[in-house]
C-alpha cells in the first residue's frame, strides 16, 4: 500500500479532477482502467468469470464497480462499499441569461443543503456535461476564474456581522458573468460551443455546476489539515476505489463499489441509490455463476454485507455544545461508526463490530458518531440500500468539518486509516454468518 502521504496527495488530486458527478465518475473510471477493469454496457448480455473486474455506469454521475469472486454470490455473497459521487452546490438553469444594472449574469439553482453565504465573493468556474446534436454527450470545464457572487458591502448591510447575511437564493445567489445588458449577443450556448471547439447551434442542453476554482491544498501549521471542495463525499469515493483497486486479487466473496449521483437531494432517480440499479447488477452478477442455483439473488443479498461510506460530523471547537459529550468524533482521530437507532443510519450491532474488528487489524480503533437527542439526524444511503435489498449495512466516514461549505476541510491524517479499514473489509476471507 501506499505511504500516508502518497494517499493524501492522491485524494486532492482526485477531488481537483471531479468538479460535478460526471468528471468524478470519469475519474474513476479512468483508475479502474488503469487497474485492469472493463466497462459493461446495461443494454448489452454480460459474460461474467469469477475473478473477472468489471465497471458500469448510469446517468453520467453514477458508476458500480465489482470484482467477481471465487465462489458463487448466493455461497459466498457480496461484500459492498456505498458512497456517493454528488456534492450541494449552485447549478445553471435551462434559460440562464440573466442582465441587471449593467451586468450579465447567470439564473442558477441551489442544489441540496447549501450553505449560502459560503459561496459569496469565491472565483468561481462552470463545469458538467453538454449534449449535442445527435446526441453526443460530452464533458466541459472552465479551468479560470468565470464568475463570482459578491458580497454586498458593510455599508449597505450594516447588521451583517450581528444578524449574519440576510440571502434570499432567487435574489442574491445570482453569479455575476461579466458587464453587458439583455441586448449583448454573447451567450453561455456562445462559451460552450468555443470550449467544444462546435457550433453554437450544435449545443441542444447542458448540465452545468458552478464549483470553486481554488485546488485542494494542505493546511495547518504542519499541513496537517485538507482544505478541499466536496470532500463530502468525494473523500469517501476515493477510499473506496482505493481500497478496491489495493484488495488485490479475487476473494470468495464479490467485491462492490457502489458511488452514486443525487444522495444530496434524496437519492430518488434512475441513478440514485433508491433506484434498482445496484440490485439489477448485482443480480446479474449473481446470475452469471453455473453453480448459483435457484432463488440465487435473494440467498446473495442473506449473505452480504455493506459499508455505506459517508464524512462524519467531527466535534468543532468553538461549537462543541452541538455534540453529544460521549460520542463527539475529533479530527485525526481515525474511522468513525455513526449510529442511529431510528435507522436514520444503518448500522446495528453485529455490522459495526465487522467494521471495528477491521479497524483493529489495521492498528485503528473507530470513534463513535451519536446525535443529541434535542438535534435532528442527517441520513445517507446506508439506509435505503438496507431496505431495499436487505443487506445489513454499517454506516462509516471520515471526521469533517465544514460540511456542505463552498470549502471543507478534514484531517490529512484520517485518510490512510479509512482506505486501510475498507480495504480490510473487502479482503475478509470470509463474511460473518447473518444470524451473528
Amino acid at each position: 500500500m501506499a505511504e500516508p502521504a502518497d494517499h493524501v496527495r492522491d485524494l486532492m488530486a482526485f477531488i481537483d479532477a471531479g468538479p460535478t458527478p460526471y468528471h468524478a465518475v470519469a475519474e474513476v473510471t479512468r483508475r479502474l482502467l488503469a487497474s485492469g477493469f472493463s466497462e459493461l454496457d446495461e443494454r448489452e448480455a454480460w459474460e461474467i468469470s469469477p475473478g473477472g473486474r468489471h465497471f458500469v455506469v448510469r446517468g453520467g454521475g453514477t458508476v458500480v464497480a465489482f470484482v467477481a469472486g471465487s465462489d458463487a454470490p448466493s455461497h459466498a455473497g457480496f461484500v459492498l462499499i456505498g458512497a456517493h459521487t454528488d456534492s450541494p452546490n449552485l447549478r445553471v438553469k435551462p434559460l440562464p441569461e440573466v442582465s441587471s444594472n449593467g451586468c450579465r449574469q447567470l439564473a442558477v439553482e441551489v442544489y441540496g443543503g447549501v450553505i449560502w453565504h459560503t459561496w459569496l465573493d469565491r472565483d468561481l468556474s462552470l463545469a458538467g456535461r453538454v449534449t449535442l446534436t445527435g446526441g453526443e454527450t460530452r464533458l466541459v470545464r472552465f479551468d479560470r476564474p468565470l464568475c463570482r457572487i459578491p458580497n454586498v458591502a458593510i455599508h449597505l448591510s450594516r447588521e451583517v456581522n450581528s444578524a449574519g447575511p440576510q440571502l434570499n437564493a432567487q435574489n442574491h445567489l445570482v453569479p455575476l458573468l461579466g458587464l453587458g445588458d439583455k441586448d449583448d449577443p454573447r451567450s453561455l450556448r456562445g462559451l460552450l460551443s468555443d470550449a467544444l471547439a462546435v457550433d453554437a447551434g450544435d449545443v441542444v442542453t447542458f448540465d452545468l455546476c458552478l464549483y470553486d476554482v481554488a485546488p485542494a491544498c494542505l493546511g495547518g501549521e504542519s499541513a496537517e489539515l485538507v482544505f478541499a471542495p466536496r470532500l463530502d463525499n468525494l473523500a469517501s469515493c476515493h477510499a473506496a476505489v482505493s481500497a478496491l483497486t489495493a484488495a488485490g486479487s479475487a476473494g470468495a466473496s464479490t467485491r462492490v463499489v457502489a458511488l452514486y449521483d443525487h444522495e444530496e437531494v434524496g437519492s430518488q432517480s434512475a441513478a440514485g441509490a433508491k433506484s434498482r440499479f445496484l440490485s439489477s447488477v448485482l443480480d446479474r452478477v449473481a446470475g452469471a455463476y453455473r453453480d448459483a442455483g435457484r432463488d440465487a439473488t435473494s440467498r446473495a443479498f442473506a449473505r452480504s454485507l455493506m459499508v455505506s461510506a459517508d464524512m462524519a460530523h467531527a466535534v468543532h471547537p468553538n461549537y462543541a455544545d452541538k455534540h453529544d459529550k460521549q460520542h463527539s468524533p475529533k479530527l485525526g482521530k481515525g474511522p468513525v461508526i455513526k449510529v442511529n437507532s431510528n435507522q436514520s443510519y444503518a448500522t446495528d450491532g453485529p455490522s459495526a463490530a465487522v467494521f471495528e474488528l477491521a479497524c483493529r487489524q489495521t492498528g485503528t480503533f473507530p470513534q463513535r458518531f451519536v446525535s443529541r437527542n434535542d438535534m435532528p439526524c442527517g441520513s445517507t444511503i446506508g439506509p435505503i440500500s438496507a431496505a431495499a435489498m436487505g443487506i445489513r449495512t454499517v454506516d462509516v466516514g471520515s471526521p469533517m468539518l465544514s460540511m456542505h461549505s463552498c470549502r471543507e476541510m478534514a484531517a490529512a491524517g484520517d485518510v490512510e486509516p479509512m482506505i486501510r479499514a475498507l480495504t480490510q473489509v473487502l479482503s475478509l476471507p470470509e463474511l460473518p454468518r447473518p444470524s451473528a
